[in-house]
């Protein structure tokens, strides 16, 4: 039987109920305003740490120290400064209004400790990274922003390279997939990109978020396919496939190096931008600090999240491209377009499936759910299931 995939697309939204629709578009939209809120927050806070001369004093103290010394700890510092003064913004925004939506569970002491390994995790690489340009600034004069962005560069390959054997493990367990049909069905995933069926893992995402979820992560060896605790308990075995299917997309189709060559080019847009707005924000904050200068922190921060705001179309523009590709994969490979149209319609809880096509743009990380669905429905049209050949262990 041939169905038209406009009135299933909208039969498939319209199941969730006027309630729950009109729950995601406030959710959705409350985010959307927060990102635009959060660039004036984080103003504030920057210019409240600059009116401290914190910074200042600490380097004074630490004027006999060596230069690399000095300046890893002044960076330091301003990395655990500006997450303490920003707490109060972020336990409402990423702990106390997900739970009045119901997306977390967590409770806040987890909240807080978990914030607390990821603050100073995030402090002593930032500092490291921060160290680095610095050094560059000294050294290589009016082009250090186009070495700076090659080092941004370099310090997102560390970090996709290490992140899923070092970093992530302190936030959550990571186990086998125990035997079953759903392992089963992950390893013949696994099998077509590549990744070694010791690489498949279970973790508990729910301790952080109720959202189904799954992912394919790093990079060479340290390749893995990990799926959340939650998707097994609130999805189908077809769901389970289709969506680790696009995930796998995204490894297989090489979407990590078209990011990172994008993530290059930002950084050297925005490290250029900071070299020649540095001197009128820094008389803007009350800083009389140089660009050389790690004091002057604060200002390049506050710059970088102008930046990044602006910047924030391009990226959202380059992921929903990935996105699209991924989902095509998943219905190349695993043909579960039934499946996969039903996983995309429980995302669209914690992102509108009818947003206006605007806001879209500017604002939607992935094509809306409604187009992602029809996309799969009109699949299912013109490419019939076929049972999937037998797994060769």
């Amino acid at each position: 039987m041939t169905i038209d995939p406009a009135a299933e697309t909208a039969r498939l939204v319209d199941a969730l109920g006027a309630e729950r629709l009109a729950t995601a578009a406030s959710y959705t939209r409350g985010n959307e305003l927060l990102l635009l809120a959060g660039l004036p927050v984080t103003l504030i806070l920057l210019w409240l740490i600059v009116r401290s001369r914190l910074l200042d004093r600490l380097a004074a103290r630490l004027a006999n120290w060596r230069w690399a010394t000095r300046t890893l700890a002044v960076c330091f510092a301003f990395l655990i400064a500006d997450t303490v003064i920003s707490l109060p913004w972020t336990i409402w925004t990423d702990w106390a209004r997900e739970r009045s939506y119901g997306m977390t569970r967590q409770p806040l002491g987890d909240y807080l400790g978990q914030t607390a390994l990821s603050a100073l995790i995030s402090a002593a690489l930032g500092a490291l990274f921060l160290l680095g340009v610095y050094a560059l600034v000294r050294r290589t004069g009016r082009r250090w922003w186009l070495w700076g962005g090659l080092l941004a560069t370099t310090a997102t390959a560390v970090m996709l390279l290490a992140g899923p054997a070092v970093i992530e493990p302190l936030f959550n367990q990571y186990e086998p997939v125990p035997p079953g049909p759903v392992r089963v069905a992950l390893e013949r995933i696994a099998d077509d990109v590549g990744i070694p069926h010791d690489r498949i893992f279970l973790y508990d995402g729910s301790r952080q978020s109720d959202r189904f979820t799954a992912n394919v992560s790093g990079i060479g060896p340290t390749a893995r396919i990990a799926i959340s605790d939650v998707a097994l308990k609130q999805a189908s075995l077809a769901e389970v496939r289709a969506v680790t299917g696009h995930e796998a997309g995204h490894y297989q189709l090489g979407h990590v190096w078209r990011q990172m060559g994008i993530i290059a080019a930002l950084a050297i847009l925005a490290l250029f931008g900071i070299d020649r707005l540095f001197v009128r924000a820094a008389a803007l904050l009350g800083s009389r600090a140089t660009l050389g200068d790690p004091v002057g922190l604060p200002v390049m921060a506050a710059l970088g999240a102008v930046i990044g705001l602006l910047f924030t179309p391009v990226l959202n523009a380059m992921i929903r491209s990935g996105e699209t590709a991924a989902d095509l994969y998943s219905l190349q490979h695993v043909n579960e377009p039934d499946a996969l149209a039903t996983a995309l319609v429980k995302t669209a809880e914690y992102r509108y499936p009818r947003p206006h096509p605007v806001e879209e743009m500017l604002f939607y990380t992935h094509p809306s759910v409604e187009k992602r669905v029809l996309r799969a429905m009109e699949w299912k049209v013109t490419h019939p299931a076929t049972p999937p050949a037998p797994h060769q262990p």
